[in-house]
């Protein structure tokens, strides 16, 4: 399945909103409509996010080829800054967008029309690589998985957060491609219910077993002996091995320590953030209200009531067993192994 697919210069969104009633592809012709994509989660998933956010920043230089060589520049900045505003948390928008104007800057020497056909074919570089480097990170991680385990997973971080195959689901389905007949339990994953929506909908549609769970199952589950690892996606991984992770991730990995269930990380190089120490320093989002007091517009609390709406959570590093990643599997100390896997000159 496709969040994204670029066609004649359009680029088509799956809105994943509307899952799984509906299966519908909005489409953006300029970088303000990917913005706002962006922004109210018709594309969600840090990689997905990502990459968007690279095909909306050659939209806009695109939109703005016809100006002077300076006043395009000076466009294209305006064009990070509203990209770079939609979401604080996942570090692979910031990744995409610091990539794309690298490139501009490569190639500033030249005519804007020959600037914005370089982009266009670098945001497209970006979207098959993290095809590619799930697809490889699916391989490693599933040594980490026994045939017949039962796994634990959280959100959604499959074909629909990435380019098309998944990190946490990619080692999923790897394994269920080797042969193993694993069975998965997702979280439903309150309050826009990815889990539920999304995870659900594709493993049924790769017709690997999928039972679905409330949040607060997780831990009667655990103690009962019926999960035998948790997998979760990321969208930020400090230098330290703190991870952002939709809301929940944390007390997920809270239970699974305590029934002595490993807890893995499953994320691509562009999710890690060596700038910053540990998760302390991440931005969390907060989102609007309504999505707590509102289940498919029908409100569900009392009007007026005061919320508290985080996307995400820190999940510290000693609750993690290991990090899989395109380069192989990282375990313990973080500091050390992730400086030595993606710090400058790391090959």
């Amino acid at each position: 399945m496709e969040s994204l697919r670029w066609r004649e210069g359009i680029l088509e969104i799956l809105d994943q909103t509307r899952l799984p009633l509906t299966i519908e592809y909005v489409q953006s012709s300029d970088y303000l409509a990917v913005a706002n994509a962006i922004k109210s989660m018709q594309v969600r998933g840090a990689p997905a996010i990502g990459s968007a956010a690279a095909f909306g920043y050659a939209m806009g230089a695109r939109e703005h080829q016809n100006l002077p060589r300076e006043q395009f520049l000076a466009e294209m900045q305006e064009v990070k800054q509203v990209l770079a505003s939609t979401r604080p948390t996942a570090v692979n928008l910031f990744w995409a967008l610091d990539r794309m104007e690298k490139k501009l800057l490569e190639v500033s020497h030249l005519q804007p029309a020959e600037i914005a056909d370089i982009l266009l074919e670098e945001a497209k570089a970006i979207h098959q690589e993290d095809l590619e480097l799930n697809r490889r990170m699916g391989e490693y991680g599933q040594q980490l998985i026994p045939s017949g385990a039962r796994i634990l997973t959280h959100c959604n971080a499959g074909a629909l957060a990435t380019a098309g195959f998944g990190t946490a689901l990619g080692v999923i389905r790897a394994a269920h491609a080797a042969g193993k007949q694993v069975q998965v339990y997702a979280d439903e994953t309150r309050p826009l219910l990815q889990g539920a929506r999304l995870t659900a909908f594709e493993l049924m549609q790769d017709g690997i077993p999928v039972t679905l769970i409330t949040d607060n199952m997780a831990g009667y589950l655990m103690r009962r002996g019926m999960v035998d690892l948790v997998i979760v996606g990321a969208d930020r991984i400090t230098a330290n091995g703190d991870v952002a992770n939709k809301i929940g991730t944390y007390g997920l990995a809270v239970l699974a320590k305590e029934n002595k269930i490993p807890f893995y990380v499953a994320a691509p190089y562009s999710t890690v953030d060596l700038t910053l120490a540990s998760g302390d320093d991440i931005p969390i989002e907060e989102r609007d209200p309504r999505e707590i007091t509102h289940i498919c517009g029908q409100r569900i609390a009392p009007e007026g009531v005061k919320v508290f709406n985080p996307a995400f959570d820190i999940t510290p590093n000693y609750l993690i067993d290991a990090i899989i990643t395109e380069k192989g599997i990282i375990r313990k100390p973080y500091k050390v192994n992730l400086q030595k896997t993606y710090g400058e000159g790391a090959k």
